[in-house]
C-alpha cells in the first residue's frame, strides 16, 4: 500500500507499546507495595509513579544488556504467574464445587460462551476490542525472529503456542472467577465497584484465606500479578525496539535508531528511548490524573486494532498474485489470503465502530470540550486512543520534508522485498539478518 501506510502501521506499533507501559507501570508500582504490606504506599499516586518508572527503567536496562538475559528472566517471571494462575483457578472451582464457595458463588452456565446472548453490538464491539488488548503480544515472538536460533521455525511456532496457552489460562481464570465471585455487587462479586480496579486482590484471600498458609498463597498471587506486569513490560520494550530499529534501517525514522551494541548485540538507541518515552507518557498522564490514565487503557484497543489490520491487508495483497492463481492449493489460499482479509476487515469493521463508540463522553472517566464553535465534548478515550494515531500523520510528513528517500521508494521498491516464499518451504532465510524485522 506505500511507504506512508507502512509508516503508520509502525508509528501505531509504538503508540499502543507506548500506552500500555504507562500502565503497566502503574500495576507493577502499586502491587510492588503490596507484596510488602506497604498498602499506605500503594494507595499513593506519587510513591506508586515513582515506583513505575523504576521499573521501567529497570526493565529497560535488561533488554538493553542483551535478549538472552531477557529470555531467563521470562522463563522465571511466566513460571510464576502460571503456575499461580493455575492453584488459584484450580481451588476456586473446587471450592465452589464442593460447597465451600461465597454466598453469591454460581456454577458454569453455558451462557458465558455464546456469543449469541451478548446484549447488543454495541457491547459485543467494546468487548471484542478488550480482547484485542488480552491476546496482544504473540507478535513479540515473531519480532525477535533474526535472533532465535531456527528463525525459520521457532517464532511462528511460539507465536501460535503461546496465543493458545494465553487462551486456555485466560478461559481458566475468568470461568473460575467468575464461578467463585459470583456477580453481586458487594463482598467479593465481580459487580462490586471496589473491587473493579483489583479484582485478584480481592480474590486471592477469599480463596486461599488470611492466615498460615493461605496467607502466604495470597502473596504469591500478588507476586504474580506483580511479575507479570514486568513480564510484559519487558516484552513490550523488546518488539518495539526491533521495529523502531527496522524502520530505522530503511530510513523512514532517524538513523540513529538503528544502532547497534557491539557487545550486547541489541538495538541501543532505540531501547533507550522507547524507556524514556514510555516514562515521559508515564508521567504526564499520572500527573494530570489517574482518570487519564485508566482511559488511556481504554483507548488501546484501537491501536492495536489499526495495526494488526494493517499487518492483515498487507499480508492478503502481498500473497494475493500467487494465492489466487491457479494451482496454487487450498492451503495457500486460506492461510495467505482468505484468512488475514477477512481478519483484517473484522478489525477495521470494530476499529472504525468502537472510535465512534468512544467520542461519547459518556464513555470512559474523562472527556474534552472544544473551547471554539460547534463546543463538541470529545470522550478522553477517543482523544486518546484516535489523537495518538492522528499524531503521527504530521510527524511523518515532517520527517519525509527531511528524509525523503523512503517515501520516494528509493529504498525500498514496491515488489522488491520481501519475495513471497515458496508453498512448502519454510519463511525466512539463512542469511546474515540484516532484511526488515
Amino acid at each position: 500500500f506505500g511507504p506512508k501506510t507502512g509508516w503508520m502501521g509502525g508509528w501505531a506499533i509504538v503508540v499502543a507499546d507506548v500506552i500500555v507501559m504507562a500502565n503497566l507501570a502503574q500495576i507493577a508500582g502499586q502491587y510492588g507495595f503490596q507484596l510488602i504490606g506497604a498498602s499506605g504506599l500503594a494507595a499513593s499516586a506519587g510513591w506508586t509513579e515513582l515506583a513505575g518508572i523504576i521499573w521501567i527503567a529497570v526493565m529497560t536496562l535488561i533488554c538493553y544488556i542483551g535478549i538472552e538475559l531477557s529470555a531467563r528472566i521470562q522463563v522465571v517471571l511466566l513460571s510464576i504467574e502460571l503456575v499461580m494462575l493455575a492453584v488459584l483457578s484450580v481451588t476456586a472451582l473446587v471450592k465452589v464445587y464442593s460447597g465451600h464457595g461465597t454466598a453469591g458463588s454460581v456454577r458454569i452456565s453455558g451462557s458465558w460462551f455464546n456469543p449469541f446472548a451478548i446484549s447488543s453490538f454495541s457491547a459485543l464491539t467494546l468487548g471484542l476490542l478488550t480482547a484485542i488488548f488480552i491476546y496482544w503480544g504473540w507478535d513479540t515472538a515473531v519480532s525477535v525472529n533474526e535472533e532465535t536460533k531456527d528463525r525459520a521455525q521457532t517464532p511462528g511456532r511460539a507465536a501460535v503456542i503461546s496465543t493458545v496457552l494465553l487462551l486456555v489460562t485466560y478461559g481458566l481464570v475468568t470461568v473460575s472467577a467468575q464461578c467463585f465471585a459470583g456477580y453481586g455487587a458487594t463482598g467479593t462479586g465481580l459487580a462490586n465497584p471496589d473491587n473493579a480496579g483489583d479484582v485478584l486482590s480481592g480474590l486471592g484471600g477469599a480463596v486461599f484465606g488470611t492466615s498460615g498458609f493461605g496467607w502466604f498463597l495470597s502473596k504469591l498471587l500478588v507476586l504474580m500479578v506483580l511479575s507479570s506486569a514486568a513480564a510484559s513490560t519487558q516484552t513490550t520494550i523488546m518488539p518495539t525496539a526491533r521495529t523502531t530499529l527496522s524502520m530505522a534501517a530503511h530510513r523512514s525514522i532517524p538513523r540513529s535508531f538503528s544502532r547497534i551494541h557491539p557487545r550486547f548485540l541489541t538495538p541501543t538507541w532505540s531501547t533507550v528511548v522507547m524507556g524514556l518515552a514510555s516514562i515521559g507518557f508515564y508521567a504526564l498522564l499520572a500527573g494530570i490524573s489517574a482518570n487519564v490514565l485508566a482511559d488511556s487503557i481504554s483507548s488501546l484497543g484501537l491501536a492495536i486494532a489499526f495495526y494488526y489490520g494493517l499487518t492483515g491487508l498487507a499480508c492478503a495483497w502481498h500473497f494475493a498474485p500467487r494465492a489466487l492463481a491457479g494451482g496454487s492449493g487450498a492451503r495457500t489460499v486460506w492461510l495467505r489470503f482468505l484468512l488475514p482479509l477477512f481478519g483484517a476487515l473484522i478489525l477495521f469493521a470494530f476499529f472504525f465502530y468502537g472510535a465512534y463508540e468512544f467520542w461519547s463522553p459518556a464513555y470512559g472517566t474523562t472527556s474534552w470540550t472544544m473551547p471554539f464553535p460547534p463546543h463538541w465534548q470529545i470522550g478522553g478515550v477517543f482523544l486518546t486512543g484516535v489523537g495518538s494515531l492522528v499524531l503521527g500523520i504530521p510527524l511523518m510528513y515532517i520527517y519525509r520534508a527531511r528524509r525523503p528517500d523512503y517515501f520516494r521508494g528509493q529504498v525500498i521498491k514496491r515488489g522488491d522485498w520481501p519475495p513471497a516464499p515458496e508453498d512448502e518451504t519454510p519463511t525466512g532465510d539463512a542469511g546474515s539478518g540484516t532484511g526488515p524485522s
